[in-house]
């Protein structure tokens, strides 16, 4: 007999994709492939309510059909973007800062670096005001919300070194891992497992 493997989350349902309306559906993808490297999958039309929609599949895994799909018919002028933001997590520190600076060097509005405490965070607009996110998991939790500029500019090892002092000082501060413990007791997964980091 085999043994179970462990979980590390929920089982059931896991996230995979987010789909959002455009206006200028080619610029929209032109900003995700080329300041955020994401590979257009595929594209075509569907028919919808008030005519043709154009759809576009964005993806930077392979596993994944698309991340985003990009869809046709959002209005010029929209009185509230119902989107808060689009987060992206980045596989390491020194990644989030390069991609920090590439944002910062494609112009886009609304460049906020910051802290939250237990990640470090880059927040922008895309050509359609879409707020996105970029963000890195720091190895140790502190209690939300908490959102500070922080010094991106730095070296990583630096910046690092930066956020952990500053996390130090904050309410909850405690180990990432021992945060996820307790966050699995509380969703009922009794055999969880640390991920491999």
């Amino acid at each position: 007999m085999s043994a179970q493997p462990k979980m590390t989350q929920r089982p059931g349902l896991t996230f995979s994709h987010v789909g959002f309306f455009a206006a200028d559906i080619d610029r929209q993808a032109d900003f995700y492939r080329s300041v955020l490297d994401f590979t257009e999958t595929d594209r075509g039309v569907l028919p919808g309510p008030h005519g043709p929609l154009r759809l576009i599949f964005l993806s930077r895994d392979p596993n994944e059909h698309h991340q985003i799909v990009l869809v046709s018919g959002r209005p010029e002028r929209v009185e509230f973007n119902v989107i808060n933001q689009i987060s992206l997590k980045a596989d390491s520190l020194q990644t989030l800062i390069d991609f920090y600076r590439r944002v910062r060097d494609a112009g886009v509005a609304e460049l906020m670096p910051v802290t939250h405490g237990n990640a470090l965070s880059v927040y922008f607009r895309d050509p359609e005001g879409n707020r996105v996110e970029l963000y890195w998991d720091l190895p140790w939790y502190v209690s939300q919300p908490c959102r500070v500029v922080a010094p991106f500019d730095l070296p990583a090892p630096e910046l690092l070194a930066w956020a952990e002092h500053h996390a130090r000082a904050l309410p909850g501060f405690r180990p990432r891992s021992q945060w996820r413990s307790e966050m699995a007791a509380r969703m009922g997964i009794t055999d969880f497992q640390e991920p491999q980091e």
